[in-house]
């Protein structure tokens, strides 16, 4: 559990996570209803406020500390009881990895949001070099490091976590466009990873060059290998992007 909060309430989320999603969220002024789902106790959900946003909180249990916050218990898993179109951004700060049905909740996303509204994701980013390399030794990404327990099941467990590519179709599939790319930090202890990025880089151009023949898809793949070798997501703690409903 995190021990970093605001307004005395716990972010249960990497450091400076909430501090990067609010700042994409921020720079649209368009922006003025948000739902913040999962919202836990309701930190990023004060912090919006605090911003003048007008704020609903959404979790599948009811633990929010806000004072007199628009709160719906809230399953992810199940269609949002929200109407189509009333919302103008939906902030999901490692949730999605967290879901039986992602796809399920992104087109509830979709359903909900104005044309043209934002989606923010966080989730932890398994397409490191330094969680590929822990993947090569062990079978199991950061952030997820020892197996699941199977008997005592809890909403906390990771079952869905997603790299990159995976989370790109996700929303690209479903109505979306990603336009920026974060993340939280970059630890110290990734640049150790650095001298890889020439070898990974050679080999998934070459693998892509081999693998997909369709002249469209190739141009895609080009945009794909362009944002895996970005800073963020080579090197960065979370994953944190920025889609546009369309």
């Amino acid at each position: 559990m995190s021990d970093r909060t605001y307004a005395g309430i716990r972010e249960n989320a990497s450091r400076n996570t909430h501090a990067v999603v609010a700042d994409l969220l921020l720079e649209d002024d368009r922006i003025h209803a948000v739902l913040d789902i999962p919202c836990g106790e309701g930190a990023f959900t004060q912090r919006l406020r605090d911003h003048g946003f007008n704020v609903y909180a959404a979790d599948c249990v009811n633990d929010i500390r806000v004072k007199d916050a628009h709160f719906t218990v809230c399953d992810m898993n199940v269609p949002l009881p929200y109407r189509s179109e009333s919302l103008d951004a939906i902030a999901c700060i490692d949730g999605i990895a967290h879901t039986e049905r992602p796809f399920d909740f992104i087109r509830e996303c979709a359903r909900v949001l104005r044309h043209q509204g934002v989606l923010v994701i966080s989730t932890p980013n398994i397409s490191s070099l330094r969680s590929r390399w822990r993947w090569l030794w062990t079978g199991f990404h950061n952030k997820r490091k020892s197996p699941l327990n199977e008997v005592q099941i809890s909403p906390q467990h990771i079952i869905n976590i997603m790299s990159f590519d995976q989370l790109r179709y996700l929303l690209h599939t479903n109505g979306f466009q990603i336009t920026k790319i974060r993340t939280n930090r970059v630890k110290s202890v990734n640049w150790l990873y650095t001298g890889l990025v020439p070898f990974a880089y050679v080999m998934t151009w070459w693998v892509f060059q081999q693998e997909e023949k369709e002249p469209e898809q190739r141009k895609r793949n080009q945009e794909i290998l362009r944002q895996l070798f970005s800073t963020a997501v080579l090197f960065g703690e979370a994953l944190i992007v920025k889609a546009v409903c369309h």
